[in-house]
């Protein structure tokens, strides 16, 4: 007799039954994302059904994040690329489809030969192991060359992408955007992706995108204010600089004549007056404020010979405060110990339609600005994102110079020696072992079938030649055949590869010890619900 001790509308599954659902889920998942992988990927078009709004990109983390699912073990996988994304920025995909073929495996070992999950678990984790052994082994570095290596994995990374036919462009404005803003301290290395500043414009083709070595604001100078300065000094601020009225919702000034509205208005008058006098003692020549400037106080710096800028984005005058070397300030009151920045010249100039003025030659030295270039909102979104997986990769890589070969090269490697650690395992742990190296492999036939090759015929050729001993060679997706990767240069970081390695076999953990699924909703305040 079975008593059920749930409440209304509590589901439960319990072992084979929830075990299936967490693998087919990620299976699914896997399955869903797995045709964008590698330089001859697809895209997906994500339609909005509330809004109407439509995104193509083949980035796993935007696919995933951007569809609501209701399997829990396929929002682990969701979780997986996530995590992904914010530690290396590239390599989503990767993971996401590692696991869910890992998971594949193990519906196998399970239904045919019976082999208990734990049993799995011990297996996968020698097998990871193993495999990141010998990732380490073959990953290198390269000081002499690490500028164009760096531009190798720029390249790499974006032959996967929306800018893959000017992958050159591309890799050459990352590679430069990046080491401009790599600040060595000691054996410290501080690369901060926010002094990058990204701009996109509507119009142009794709290669009119540029790097730009001042710094771009979308903003002009106030009316009637000369259109370049040099030698600026700049006064960055976050302060009201609009008519100073009681600022509280409802307030009514109550007078008996017009005389004493004058008054008012004369008071107001002069407390303006009174914070432009303080503004001025700080021997500025440039105003930059995050919030408005009306047109009295505007014309008072004009006035001044002080060229104002207003409503600069919080981020942008975070970015302008770190290049220009000052700091925002609230109150001006004491000028000695404000910093103030400074740039060589401030002009406006105009990109596509829209007008922007640029910093030159600013203090910090540290900043840059992309300027990207398309015919679709879509396309440029589509491009920040690529564009950013890009330097998000050379980030991690200037942080830890180790490189590896790409094409398929290092999972054959990794698989080889799983397979030759799963001789020395007893029992079943073999079988699991096993099945990761058969998992390692999936990848490369991937890469093979999404760029419309014979996948059969060249991984079987790869996986020959990796165990005779060719520990360089790779998938040529261009030409469809086996071909070194030292020579043709395809090099991907280590931390992107050991990541995914990684984390697909510590989330695939995470769903193999799954027996029970229950749903249910949120118990009410009262407790008894």
């Amino acid at each position: 007799m079975s008593v059920n001790v749930f409440g209304d509308q509590v589901t439960e599954e319990k072992a084979e039954n929830a075990r299936m659902s967490a693998f087919i889920g990620a299976i699914a998942v896997g399955d869903l994302v797995k045709t964008t992988l590698g330089p001859k990927g697809m895209d997906k078009l994500l339609t909005s059904i509330s809004t109407g709004q439509s995104l193509v990109t083949n980035d796993g983390a935007t696919i995933l994040k951007s569809i609501p699912l209701d399997n829990p073990a396929a929002k682990v996988l969701v979780n997986i690329s996530k995590v992904q994304d914010d530690e290396v920025g590239d390599g989503t995909t990767s993971v996401t489809v590692l696991c869910a073929e890992l998971l594949r495996e193990c519906e196998k070992l399970i239904d045919n030969s019976k082999i208990h999950p734990q049993t799995i678990i011990q297996g996968f984790r020698i097998a990871s192991k193993a495999a990141l052994e010998e990732l380490e082994k073959n990953s290198f570095e390269d000081d002499n060359e690490f500028k164009k290596n760096l531009k190798k994995i720029a390249m790499t990374t974006l032959s996967s992408k929306i800018l893959s036919q000017d992958k050159d462009l591309f890799a050459d404005i990352a590679v430069e955007a990046i080491l401009r803003i790599t600040n060595k301290q000691n054996d410290d290395i501080n690369v901060n992706l926010q002094n990058i500043q990204i701009i996109k414009i509507l119009g142009g083709q794709i290669n009119n995108s540029f790097l730009d070595e001042g710094f771009i604001l979308k903003k002009k100078f106030g009316n009637n204010q000369p259109k370049k300065i040099k030698d600026c000094k700049i006064l960055i601020a976050n302060t009201t600089l609009d008519t100073d009225k009681v600022k509280i919702f409802g307030t009514e000034f109550k007078v008996n004549s017009t005389s004493k509205l004058a008054e008012l208005e004369k008071a107001e008058k002069q407390k303006m007056q009174d914070k432009i006098e303080k503004i001025k003692k700080f021997g500025i020549n440039c105003f930059i404020n995050r919030q408005l400037i009306y047109d009295y106080p505007e014309q008072l710096l004009t006035d001044s010979k002080i060229n104002s800028i207003e409503q600069a984005d919080f981020d942008g005058i975070e970015r302008l405060a770190l290049v220009t070397g000052g700091e925002i300030i609230s109150t001006f009151d004491d000028p000695e110990n404000c910093k103030v920045g400074y740039c060589e010249s401030i002009e406006e100039i105009i990109i596509g339609e829209d007008t922007f003025l640029k910093f030159n030659g600013c203090e910090g030295n540290r900043a840059c600005t992309i300027v990207l270039r398309g015919a679709t909102e879509q396309v440029l979104d589509e491009m920040e994102r690529s564009l950013h997986d890009a330097l998000a990769v050379l980030q991690q890589t200037v942080k830890l110079p180790k490189m590896v070969l790409g094409g398929g090269n290092t999972e054959m490697l990794m698989s080889k020696a799983v397979e030759q650690c799963a001789i020395n395992c007893q029992g079943k742990q073999q079988l699991a072992v096993e099945a990761f190296a058969r998992a390692l492999r999936q990848l490369p036939t991937i890469l093979a079938d999404n760029a419309g090759f014979d996948s059969s015929e060249l991984v079987t050729d790869l996986r020959s030649s990796i165990y005779r001993g060719l520990n360089t060679l790779g998938l040529d997706l261009n030409n469809g055949k086996v071909a070194d990767m030292k020579e043709l240069g395809i090099l991907e970081s280590y931390k992107l590869k050991k990541s995914v390695v990684s984390s697909a076999s510590e989330a695939a953990e995470v769903l193999l010890r799954v027996d029970n699924i229950i749903r249910a909703k949120p118990r009410t305040a009262d407790r008894r619900g």
